[in-house]
């Protein structure tokens, strides 16, 4: 069972934000949320608004989940993530589809977006109990507030995307040039 793409399905709903995208808010419309689960055929079909306005809300708490995470705060984040795992209860399904052998998803039932929260609780939960609470974190980036999980070996991610390291590194190089520059 691959808990970190569950897990990334948090990490991906927060990063629709406006938050540091140029492109602003990618979970405006339904064509926004049926991008962001193109690639789930066991989400992307049967979605309405409901599950739209569902997200958005969703999305609200996943980063208030990261916050608490980056603050060092795990009472508050466990009791978060508690919260959102009685109201998304986990419901463990085989599942056999797109000529993959047989796995297991954690929901089936419910709207798109039930099994939404469902699967990225579940998967946020065990990934916590695995890495800790020191790899979750919000981008360095300015002004991105992104979120990640860190899995590399080390602990030593910083930002959400490849995008938002090189944009910090070029702006540290130049910084770095005007203090390097004489005064005129």
């Amino acid at each position: 069972m691959d808990l970190s793409s569950y897990a990334e399905l948090a990490v991906r709903l927060v990063n629709t934000s406006s938050l540091g995208h140029e492109g602003g808010d990618q979970l405006t419309t339904l064509d926004g949320l049926r991008a962001l689960v193109a690639d789930r055929e066991h989400l992307n079909h049967g979605i309405s608004r409901v599950d739209l306005e569902a997200l958005r809300q969703l999305r609200t708490e996943f980063r208030a989940f990261f916050v608490a995470c980056s603050l060092g705060d795990g009472a508050d984040a466990a009791a978060r993530l508690n919260e959102l795992l009685i109201q998304n209860p986990v419901h463990p399904q085989l599942s056999g589809h797109d000529g993959q052998t047989w796995h297991v998803h954690y929901t089936e039932s419910g709207s798109m977006s039930d099994k939404y929260a469902a699967g990225a609780a579940m998967g946020l939960a065990v990934r916590l109990t695995e890495l800790g609470l020191d790899r979750f974190g919000l981008c360095q980036a300015t002004p991105c507030q992104g979120v990640f999980i860190d899995t590399t070996p080390e602990g030593t991610r910083r930002y959400c995307s490849r995008r938002c390291a090189d944009r910090a590194s070029l702006a540290a190089s130049g910084a770095r040039k005007r203090e390097e520059e004489p005064q005129a």
